[in-house]
């Protein structure tokens, strides 16, 4: 599992963790029930705290993307492919959330946005 950690973004190290560990998940790069490392093992790896890492792993879990069994460690949660169809959902909206922001600031109405949107997307990237 490819985790980088950056002092100097603006959110906190927990988050850059949940976050990209989220993003695997939602792209399916870590299947349902696959193990996660420890605790101990991703902070060692990270050269960071124990007690953030487990902040990152609490997060993920609160919001149903790992499990974590007693003794075990923590899991890919076992969910339906209806919730994560709509995590991917929401990754788009934010996006597109983020580019009506950009085209306001740029005077870029909503026809010139539906214009490039088809253009790229015929262009298949």
């Amino acid at each position: 599992m490819d985790i980088t950690v950056s002092n100097s973004a603006h959110e906190p190290i927990y988050e850059q963790i949940a976050n990209q560990i989220k993003k695997l998940i939602i792209n399916q790069q870590l299947k349902p029930g696959e193990g996660l490392p420890s605790i101990r093992k991703l902070a060692a790896d990270l050269h960071i705290s124990v007690i953030t890492t487990k902040r990152a792993y609490d997060e993920l879990e609160k919001e149903g993307f790992i499990e974590t069994v007693i003794g075990k460690g923590c899991f890919v949660s076992k969910e339906n492919k209806d919730f994560i169809r709509e995590k991917r959902i929401r990754m788009v909206e934010d996006k597109l959330s983020e580019a009506i922001k950009d085209s306001r600031i740029l005077n870029i109405g909503l026809q010139g946005l539906k214009v490039m949107l088809e253009v790229l997307y015929r262009e298949g990237v």
